[in-house]
């Protein structure tokens, strides 16, 4: 949690790059990334001077080099003044000198370290406008307390959501409690390699992480396991280089030293190997496009002849998970009963030939304002030999906030979300599923089985759903109850009828006789 008074920080920041002239929040929030990469530069830097004073060794990994960077006259200037510690006492002309033409040249030239954040750096371009505004946000920035993870993640989560907050850019926020919410039902273990194919700001990637270091406290304990957290579980695509650096930066921030955040264009590209490398995947994929067949890799053309990009990524998710693998996928309701060869196709080798887990049918209104699109979270297990029994159905009626535009809290904080800090009541839960689907999910098996269709969860055989044609929409299944309502005999009614109308006629001769 940030406290009210980072917030203001951010806050200070944001509206600084507003009236300085940059008005773009993405661009905002990628300069805000170049910046923080450099004080993140600085700090490696000093605590690897700190290590040599130390121990009275030489320094084994300078980011800065000694001498000069070799650029403009009298050899350019010294690396030292390229760090975050030295610029930024600067007067704000020389800082702006020093940064537009040293420090971001300097950028470009770190992609050989092999990390991911500096190969997406490699293209960095540094567009703040004037000495006055970089010194600004410089002095703003370097006042925000980056020493501990939590904060570190926390801050650029809510700069992240001043993203969504300004409008045409929110597609790339998928909302913060639905991402744990499906984080949370696929259980996320220290041995998982978790993928998220069209990552965006790799929220889901950077959930699975928090929540791993939550149930899993000693895991980095284990120099096996946390060299395969750092190096070796995450793995990103997108075909933005602005998302690719803001995910990387995320990552970095969230604690996770080098995750595989890179350039992929899921659906064009063959997936060699890619192929059955992955046991968790987690997604939001871009719906309600389509793809010529020229532009679709031949992969996942051969699983399902589509053009339509929600019924790629699924295929997309059956080619890159290893057998035993599972997915919690975002989809449109489109999916779940849309009547095309392609839709029926993939949803029978969903049920038949791998084991489709739960359909958790979402609200209308949880991507408003961005989009008010029906869509469900399905959960799946790939296993190439079918295994689906009883498919798991949940109604969410509310998630914690408004379903209109303004998506405001329902509840106080500490209530809201998946995984609440306090314990609901019943009028509570009412605003507020979430909770209620985990302790469901986990009862899936066992009581869950039993429930009536008329229940908000229920479980379906797979023998109900393949008579149904494999549609996988809840209102397919669910039973309505209707309350019983007395009606009066027509009898009653006409005989009540014909005494109103005596008593109009009555009233009526009554009137005439006054009036004559």
């Amino acid at each position: 949690m940030i406290t009210g008074n980072i917030k203001s920080q951010i806050d200070q920041i944001w509206n600084a790059f507003w009236s300085g002239g940059i008005s773009n929040p993405l661009e905002v929030i990628e300069q805000i990334t170049y910046l923080l990469f450099l004080r993140r530069l600085d700090d490696l830097h000093t605590l690897e001077e700190n290590r040599s004073a130390r121990l009275g060794t030489p320094m084994t990994r300078r980011i800065f080099p000694e001498g000069n960077d070799g650029i403009g006259k009298n050899g350019g200037h010294s690396f030292e003044n390229l760090r975050w510690s030295r610029f930024k006492h600067f007067a704000a002309s020389e800082m702006y000198a020093v940064v537009s033409e040293h420090v971001f040249p300097f950028l470009r030239t770190l992609g050989g370290d092999g990390s991911t954040y500096a190969q997406h750096m490699q293209d960095a371009r540094f567009t703040i406008p004037s000495a006055a505004l970089l010194a600004k946000v410089v002095d703003l920035l370097d006042a925000v307390p980056m020493e501990d993870r939590d904060t570190k993640g926390d801050v650029y989560e809510y700069m992240l959501g001043k993203i969504a907050s300004a409008g045409q850019n929110g597609q790339f926020r998928t909302p913060r409690h639905i991402i744990r919410l499906m984080v949370e039902l696929t259980a996320p273990e220290p041995t998982d390699v978790i993928c998220d194919p069209a990552c965006g700001t790799a929220g889901f990637l950077v959930t699975a992480g928090e929540v791993l270091r939550q149930r899993h406290p000693n895991l980095l304990h284990d120099a096996r396991r946390r060299e395969h957290f750092h190096q070796h579980m995450f793995h990103g695509f997108d075909f933005d280089n602005t998302m690719l650096r803001i995910g990387s930066m995320n990552m970095l921030l969230h604690g996770v030293e080098n995750p595989d955040i890179r350039y992929r264009d899921s659906l064009a590209q063959d997936h060699a190997g890619e192929e059955e490398k992955y046991t968790l995947l987690l997604a939001n994929p871009p719906f309600a496009g389509s793809l010529d067949y020229e532009n679709t890799a031949r992969d996942l053309l051969q699983i399902v002849k589509t053009k339509k990009t929600e019924l790629l990524f699924l295929a997309l998710f059956l080619r890159l998970l290893k057998p035993g693998g599972r997915a919690a996928v975002i989809v449109p309701d489109g999916v779940l009963f849309g009547s095309s060869t392609a839709h029926k196709q993939l949803r029978r080798m969903l049920v038949e030939d791998q084991k489709l887990d739960a359909v958790v049918k979402l609200p209308g209104g949880v991507f408003k304002p961005y989009a008010g699109v029906s869509t469900a979270i399905l959960l799946f297990t790939k296993t190439n030999s079918g295994g689906t029994d009883q498919v798991w159905f949940y109604d969410v009626a509310a998630d914690g906030w408004s379903l209109d535009d303004k998506r405001t809290p329902l509840l106080p904080e500490d209530k809201l979300g998946p995984v609440p800090r306090s314990a609901l009541d019943g009028e509570e839960h009412g605003k507020n599923n979430l909770p209620d689907v985990l302790a469901r999910w986990a009862e899936r098996n066992g009581a869950e089985r039993e429930r009536p269709r008329t229940a908000q969860s229920f479980c379906v055989p797979k023998a109900d759903i393949a008579a149904q044609g494999y549609d996988l929409s809840l209102n397919r299944y669910k039973e309505v109850v209707h309350e019983a309502v007395e009606h009066r005999a027509p009898k009653e009614i006409l005989a009540d009828l014909a005494k109103l109308e005596e008593e109009i006629q009555r009233g009526m001769r009554e009137l005439e006789g006054m009036l004559g």
